[in-house]
């Protein structure tokens, strides 16, 4: 006798298969089975923070957040205008950013440390000049010291506020380090280990950021212009109001973001969402690392 599947599971089915071939591309499934399949060490043990934030589908909304305050240093903006293609190439943006996250989070020592050395050596051939004449380098430490704190608040802030289950002070506190490993492997140095020095080290940069005019045409791009079909802009539009309702104050005057619906529905649109992505994402979930 054949056993027909619960339409609900079926369309769960669909909706978790559909999210993981956006966000994972092509090489998804064999990416999926070589981290989590691939047996040796790796840089961090099941149930660590790291693991818990990352695999959580609040990433969705800190990775809005993390671009939106990463676009406010305007030599890192620069960099990302002029070299990773955001606007042509979105999608295999997504793609490369999430791959790295699930090899040096979730994969082996050896995979995660390829990883790393292959992210550097672009890096090193990143390079230019910003509109206002400034010489800038993707492998600047200062610069991927920025960009590293604005991911690791970013995506602690997002997993607070929207996780399933939301780290406590100690978590928090093992997170920043944990993911300070990863930077410092990338070359940024001088990285915050503690909530308290995160916080802290964003506000030494306060007075490098702007909102430049590329930081502006990011913004309405990620915000106003995703490259998303029409069923999926409403969910979208509900994902990146919680991105910007969960930025610091100072940033979303900046962007020209303060408005009180962002910051009154924002957050209650993008916790709606994420638990959607969450239900869809349990029917792809892998069960195993062999570690």
């Amino acid at each position: 006798m054949t056993t027909t599947a619960n339409p609900v599971e079926r369309v769960r089915a669909r909706m978790g298969a559909a999210l993981f071939a956006k966000v994972g591309g092509p090489e998804g499934p064999a990416i999926r089975a070589r981290v989590h399949e691939t047996p040796g060490p790796r840089w961090f043990p099941p149930g660590s923070a790291i693991r818990t934030v990352h695999g959580d589908s609040s990433m969705y909304v800190g990775g809005i957040r993390a671009l939106l305050l990463q676009s406010l240093h305007p030599l890192a903006m620069a960099g990302v205008a002029g070299h990773s293609g955001y606007r042509g190439d979105p999608w295999g943006r997504l793609t490369r950013t999430a791959t790295f996250l699930a090899f040096t989070t979730f994969g082996t020592a050896e995979d995660a440390q390829e990883t790393v050395d292959r992210i550097r050596a672009i890096h090193e051939r990143v390079r230019g000049k910003a509109p206002d004449g400034r010489p800038y380098r993707a492998s600047d430490p200062h610069l991927l010291r920025w960009v590293h704190i604005a991911e690791a608040d970013s995506f602690l802030a997002a997993h607070r506020r929207y996780g399933r289950q939301p780290l406590d002070a100690a978590g928090c506190d093992e997170y920043v380090a944990q993911s300070a490993e990863v930077g410092r492997r990338l070359g940024a140095t001088g990285l915050p280990t503690t909530v308290d020095e995160l916080q802290a080290a964003i506000e030494g940069y306060r007075p490098e950021l702007e909102a430049t005019d590329a930081a502006l045409d990011a913004a309405d791009f990620l915000l106003r212009e995703p490259p998303i079909g029409r069923a999926m802009r409403a969910p979208y539009a509900m994902l990146a109001s919680g991105a910007v309702a969960l930025l610091p104050g100072w940033a979303r005057a900046e962007l020209g973001r303060d408005r009180w619906a962002t910051r009154t529905f924002g957050p209650a649109a993008a916790g709606l969402v994420t638990r959607g992505i969450r239900w869809g994402a349990q029917a792809t979930r892998p069960t195993r690392n062999v570690d």
